[in-house]
């Protein structure tokens, strides 16, 4: 006799309410193994894929790519005794299964065990089921009923549309609410999404531009706002309206640093490792934070205290197809220049392919990001919430300099320091910035600090 489970969105990370599904990796019918991956899924901080935690055959998706999902729904029912091996279930009464305390951690990267206990249900109602457990299904039909999801409609109007075209509505950036289906009872087809994304499909609303004589929502895109870009701009615009933001800026000239970097390409001790300006300014960060503590400290605002960190947490901000992404270097200042340099190059090939996962994310001490990648000079970086200062590296570039009264062309680099005056004072943010340019202008001052 068959025996359904529904396998619930899992929080995959503390805080978290909602995910988006991005993909599914099964469909009905697959059979499935224990710790398997089902669903990728974008959570407000990463991509992540879930595992499921029973073996058995997919018997349906309850959620279609696209669909924002809220935490404790399920969005998957499964088979877990497709070959009628297990006991009957007792018919008095159905079982709601309820995990055990320690089972209700949130799932990161494994599938928990599934502990069942009984309970009588009373007479005449449901049996109760725990939102955030996975759910028992008493034996059904084959075909059970599929729960409401939060799929959040816009003004009420569900587009309908087959996961493959709300897949490449996604791909292309279109939004399926604002188009009309030609398929039969209004179902979006993939030439309408092909037609919008060329600009020639005709949009679901009715409304014209009567003074222009067209409408411009056929020329406009407009993407939901979700995920990490939703996660983003909430943290920036919190960070910028609650901790008074100061910029510095400080220009120095590199070319000893650059030359070190030659030789350390050509040493032994690190062959085949990347050494760039960024592995020298996270070991000037971290030597120049235990001179200046105050740039590795938060401020408190509910216990009114300011916290000083005695390790230093180096977040480096990446810029993702996914959006930004800051992920973490722990422990960075017990770290030699090789192994930050290793880490950093592991870091950012883990970031760009959109793997960072969320707990990657939490609890970082101060931030590094590098704009000069884009080739721009400098800028004034926005405080990571939860961090007191951000270093921003502008375009190493070559430019006249003054040295020792003539003019040369020399390796030049802006840096930009913003820091939280709340917690740092103009001394100690002017101190630590003039500290990092000191080593990174002169790598051999570091044996001084």
């Amino acid at each position: 006799m068959p025996e359904y489970k529904q396998f619930p969105l899992a929080d995959t990370a503390e805080g978290l309410t909602e995910a988006d599904i991005i993909a599914w990796q099964v469909k009905p019918g697959d059979t499935v193994t224990v710790n398997q991956i089902v669903v990728e899924v974008e959570t407000a901080k990463a991509a992540v894929e879930l595992p499921i935690p029973w073996a058995g055959v997919v018997t349906e998706l309850l959620v279609e790519p696209g669909q924002t999902v809220e935490v404790g729904a399920p969005i998957l029912t499964i088979d877990v005794d497709p070959d009628g091996k297990a006991a009957p279930a007792p018919t008095a009464a159905p079982v709601a299964e309820e995990p055990a305390e320690e089972e209700m951690k949130p799932l990161v990267g494994y599938g928990s065990k599934a502990v069942v206990t009984q309970r009588r249900a009373r007479k005449g109602a449901a049996p109760a089921a725990s939102a955030a457990a996975p759910v028992a299904v008493a034996p059904a039909p084959a075909k059970p009923v599929a729960p409401a999801v939060a799929s959040k409609p816009k003004g009420g109007y569900v587009p309908l549309a087959k996961p493959p075209v709300r897949k490449l509505a996604k791909d292309l950036g279109v939004d399926l609410h604002a188009l009309t289906g030609t398929a039969e009872g209004g179902v979006i087809t993939r030439d309408d999404v092909q037609a919008a994304a060329n600009g020639s499909a005709a949009p679901a609303a009715t409304v014209s531009s009567v003074d222009s004589g067209y409408d411009p929502a056929t020329r406009e895109r407009r993407v939901p706002i979700k995920g990490v870009r939703k996660a983003t701009a909430a943290a920036m615009v919190q960070s910028a309206y609650t901790a008074p933001h100061v910029t510095e800026f400080l220009t120095i000239d590199v070319t000893p640093m650059m030359e070190f970097r030659e030789k350390l390409k050509k040493s032994r001790e690190f062959a085949g490792v990347k050494v760039t300006p960024l592995t020298f300014a996270a070991k000037a960060v971290c030597l120049a934070a235990k001179r200046t503590p105050d740039v590795n400290a938060v401020w408190d605002e509910a216990a009114q205290e300011i916290v000083y960190k005695d390790y230093v947490h180096l977040g480096i901000a990446a810029a993702t197809p996914r959006g930004l992404v800051v992920p973490k270097v722990r422990d960075a200042d017990s770290m030699s220049l090789k192994e930050l340099a290793i880490a950093l190059t592991e870091l950012t090939d883990v970031a760009r392919e959109g793997k960072t996962t969320p707990a990657a994310m939490l609890g970082g001490t101060i931030t590094i990001t590098n704009v000069g990648v884009f080739g721009v000079d400098t800028g004034t970086p926005i405080i990571n919430p939860g961090e007191s200062a951000i270093l921003c590296l502008g375009a190493i570039k070559d430019t006249p300099w003054v040295v020792d009264g003539e003019i040369k062309v020399r390796k030049v680099l802006q840096l930009s320091l913003s820091f939280d005056h709340r917690v740092v004072d103009g001394q100690q943010g002017s101190e630590f910035l003039a500290d990092v340019g000191a080593l990174l202008a002169d790598p051999a001052v570091a044996i001084t600090y």
